[in-house]
């Protein structure tokens, strides 16, 4: 069994990997955000990809999602973890808390690079449910053991529902914007994880992620408006607890579960396969079961 795992701010590798090294990875859509780290954890696979880049290098409008996403799919991975720092639209989900989303919001205006369709193939992937309902109860489970077990951790909430509102950026929200999203009863806001749940469901990988809550957004009053310092800290803080809760998720993982996202293509292609081009077939290996 393999494993993928995207880093988010602050994580741009995993100390818990034996026998880890980094690997180049090609794709038909470009270059990924870097190299990714392949090593073992307690017997299982695990390719873990910095999201951003070593060093933070990527805004998160300037990630290649396709290529992440195509990268983790050619390296036949059967689940894909994230991590992310978001901010939180609500007083009770606090900073340092964790959140595991099960809906998602589209702010963002580049769409256009968040499916693999297009170029003479049309195609409607199912997304009202976008996460992997094994892979979210998973994670919830083992933040939650990992929480009860470790006392350094007692004071973390696990969150295990909620929408997460995906902005553009690269700037934060401004309040009134910030005001508007928690009428709309939105939990989380960030910049990145939505892209990732659509191309994933596209590429049949079940998909889910941790959230790490790094701040109030701008719309509480009495806490420190939103910074890159701000996020940095808290991150840092929570590195341990994220590493811990994903080693506990694969740890539980079993081999061949079961997941809506690994038929997710099953009557979504439009075309007809005889007026796909080879160079889109291509493009989309896993799909080529279709083509007959």
């Amino acid at each position: 069994m393999s494993i993928g795992i995207i880093g988010g701010s602050g994580l741009y590798e995993w100390d818990a990997l034996r026998d880890a090294a980094w690997i180049d990875v090609d794709t038909p859509w470009g270059a990924p955000s870097d190299q990714l780290l392949k090593g073992t954890l307690d017997g299982k696979t695990v390719y873990f990809m910095p999201r951003h880049g070593r060093g933070h290098r990527l805004l998160p409008s300037e990630i290649n999602y396709r290529a992440n996403i195509h990268a983790f799919k050619q390296l036949d991975v059967d689940a894909l973890l994230s991590i992310t720092a978001v901010g939180s639209l609500h007083e009770n989900i606090r900073p340092r808390d964790v959140l595991i989303p099960d809906q998602y919001f589209d702010r963002t205006r580049s769409s256009t690079l968040h499916t693999f369709f297009g170029h003479g193939i049309a195609a409607h992937v199912s997304l009202g449910d976008p996460v992997c309902p094994f892979l979210h109860q998973a994670l919830g489970d083992a933040a939650a053991a990992v929480r009860d077990r470790d006392e350094a951790f007692k004071d973390r909430k696990v969150h295990r529902k909620g929408t997460y509102v995906n902005i553009e950026g690269p700037a934060f929200s401004t309040r009134a914007e910030s005001e508007y999203y928690r009428k709309q009863g939105f939990e989380i806001i960030g910049m990145t994880s939505l892209p990732e749940a659509r191309l994933a469901r596209e590429a049949e990988l079940p998909y889910a992620t941790l959230a790490l809550i790094t701040d109030y957004d701008c719309w509480h009053q009495g806490e420190e408006t939103v910074s890159a310092d701000l996020v940095s800290s808290h991150v840092r803080a929570n590195k341990l607890f994220a590493q811990a809760v994903l080693r506990e998720t694969i740890t539980r993982m079993p081999d061949g579960f079961p997941s809506p996202a690994r038929t997710a293509l099953e009557g979504a292609i439009m075309t007809d396969a005889s007026d796909i081009p080879e160079t889109t077939w291509q493009k989309i290996a896993w799909a080529q079961r279709f083509r007959a």
